[in-house]
């Protein structure tokens, strides 16, 4: 037996870990029009142009690079509104899945998964604004989470991007879960995640199952949490941190 997965479309559900860069020493002139500088990802590899020429970009240099990260997973938008909410970058992922008996036709557990990211730039933070973020973020999943025998799960992630953290807020976001059972769990269910980041200050927190964080934390692939994984990950990098100096 095998498993497939699906991520936004045709995209796969993860990358190789090679951020589908092309290496400027190799690239062809196909990969970008004449006379426009090319797009590239962190590692200095040009994107290529065709295949991510329906891509947005940001006038926030943050928020262009955090967008070179969530690429390949996600459906990218920005200056998105819904509800009345503006978030200056949105994205979806969707995971579809299915188990095979030898032969595609012989398929059988389908079932997909999906993720609604909301993202945006703000002079500040508190409790009180999160907690209208998670009651806005359940009203949200009553018109987008259509609950059925085939649903696994819907995420609907909320990230901040702030000068700084109050402490308030660092305790509500670690400590923080909310996942709604649909049928009692027959019907998949919802979470909703929360991440609240400081660039300038290269701090990230997010809550327990708000893995998309990480892409936002340039400086450091793993923000805050309280989750056994989190803080094992965490252990990993200080102690590759002391090892490599």
């Amino acid at each position: 037996m095998r498993e497939e997965g699906v991520a936004g479309g045709d995209r796969p559900a993860e990358s190789d870990g090679s951020g589908g860069g092309v290496d400027p020493a190799t690239a062809s002139d196909a990969a970008f029009g004449e006379g426009e500088e090319p797009r590239t990802d962190e590692q200095g590899r040009i994107l290529d142009g065709a295949a991510y020429e329906d891509v947005p970009t940001w006038d926030d240099e943050y928020l262009d690079r955090v967008s070179d990260r969530l690429i390949f997973n996600y459906d990218l938008e920005r200056d998105h509104r819904v509800r009345g909410e503006a978030f200056d970058l949105a994205g979806l992922m969707r995971i579809e899945s299915q188990k095979q008996f030898f032969h595609p036709s012989l398929g059988y557990a389908d079932h997909h998964s999906d993720e609604y990211l909301f993202a945006r730039r703000q002079s500040s933070v508190t409790v009180r604004e999160l907690e209208r973020l998670v009651e806005f973020g359940h009203a949200l999943a009553d018109e987008r989470v259509e609950g059925d025998e085939e649903h696994y799960g819907t995420d609907l992630s909320f990230v901040l991007v702030v000068p700084e953290i109050p402490e308030d807020v660092r305790r509500y976001v670690v400590d923080f879960r909310e996942r709604q059972l649909l049928k009692y769990g027959y019907f998949g269910h919802y979470e909703i995640n929360l991440g609240v980041v400081a660039p300038e200050r290269e701090v990230a927190v997010a809550s327990r199952e708000a893995d998309v964080v990480s892409a936002f934390a340039l400086w450091d692939d793993v923000p805050e949490r309280h989750t056994t994984r989190g803080l094992l990950t965490r252990l990993v990098g200080t102690i590759r941190e002391k090892l490599l100096g």
